[in-house]
């Protein structure tokens, strides 16, 4: 099978026709996925979904001081508590607006396709963050629980949505899974004890969600905040742990599992962990060793080195690049294209 590009989400450009179009452009037939770029308001993950909270009777605004890996200054960032004498179980978040987002954008994937600006065969991506993500990122620890049967609800909602306008066989959904990976690597707290098995329960339900006939794919991340991560992996092991739960316990066959690549980890070490990954055929590996910084020469060495565990695999970046120079897009871009050649 010939190696793919893919990419996580989010691109630094100016709207959805933009990334489209200039991801088309350069990467062309490797690319079998387009998402829409989470241009705008949605550039920073899940930052936007602050209104979601803020417009709920139900949930207390406040305000935490915190410190954020890859920034000099401690900031002030927005969590949220159930109001006092409110039954959790009443608590009705509506829709997350990762639906109507999606089906906004299709249009736009749609006209592009219709004009012969995308390939036939290229499915729509929509990139969608856990559940966890948003209750650990929005909700204080003593009302993460409480919250997440709504989170968790609003999101289904959201997915029930996009499923019904978007065909399925152009339709391809990612799980962006982070807090869950950075907890079990302890840089972050969840709300249970069973990192691994409390969250691979969890991500699968999601999965669950969607149809058959739809692409699904799990995007392994460790954040990416000020372009660093959260936490360092020392090796591919959480990555694979967490990708063989979340193929066990869901009933759904996912079709592509990411995994991220430190700029300086070519060695043999950090990829031995493949060695241990469980994987059907129908499901594709992606590794996220694609770094601007290094360029083709560096990724292609990250290449050499994980080839030695597992011969077939696309190639994508570690996390989305919606933070990134947008000058600096078509480069990288460029960078993923020579890789599949």
């Amino acid at each position: 099978m010939s190696r793919h590009a893919h990419l996580i989400g989010s691109v630094s450009l100016a709207d959805a026709e933009s990334v489209m179009s200039t991801v088309s452009d350069i990467l062309g037939d490797c690319c079998t996925r387009i998402p829409d770029g989470e241009t705008g308001e949605r550039n920073y993950w899940i930052r936007w979904q602050k209104a979601t909270f803020d417009n709920c009777d139900d949930l207390d605004l406040e305000l935490v001081s915190q410190t954020v890996p890859g920034f000099k200054d401690t900031l002030e960032r927005p969590f949220f508590s159930i109001k006092k004498g409110v039954d959790p179980a009443s608590i009705d978040l509506g829709e997350l607006g990762y639906g109507d987002e999606a089906i906004a954008s299709y249009a736009t994937f749609k006209k592009l396709k219709d004009a012969g600006k995308i390939g036939a065969d290229v499915r729509f991506q929509v990139s969608i963050p856990s559940p966890m993500a948003l209750i650990v990122g929005f909700i204080m620890p003593e009302s993460q629980l409480g919250v997440e049967p709504a989170i968790v609800a609003a999101m289904k909602r959201d997915l029930v949505k996009l499923q019904a306008t978007i065909a399925a066989e152009e339709l391809a959904v990612q799980f962006d899974v982070c807090y869950e990976i950075v907890a079990h690597d302890g840089a972050a707290k969840l709300p249970f004890e069973d990192t691994i098995g409390g969250s691979v329960t969890r991500i699968a339900e999601m999965c669950d969600c969607i149809n058959e006939g739809v692409e699904l794919g799990i995007h392994i991340c460790y954040g990416d905040p000020g372009h660093k991560h959260i936490v360092e992996p020392s090796d591919l092991g959480t990555s694979v742990a967490f990708a063989n739960g979340i193929m066990d316990s869901t009933k759904r066959v996912v079709n592509f599992m990411h995994m991220p690549v430190p700029i300086d980890r070519s060695d043999e070490a950090y990829f031995a962990p493949l060695n241990g990954l469980k994987m059907l055929s129908e499901t594709r590996l992606i590794l996220g060793l694609v770094h601007h910084t290094d360029g083709l020469d560096g990724s292609k060495a990250r290449v050499a080195a994980a080839e030695k565990f597992m011969t077939e695999f696309d190639v994508a970046t570690e996390c989305g690049f919606g933070r990134r120079e947008p000058d600096t897009i078509p480069g990288l871009l460029q960078i993923h294209r020579d890789l599949c050649n």
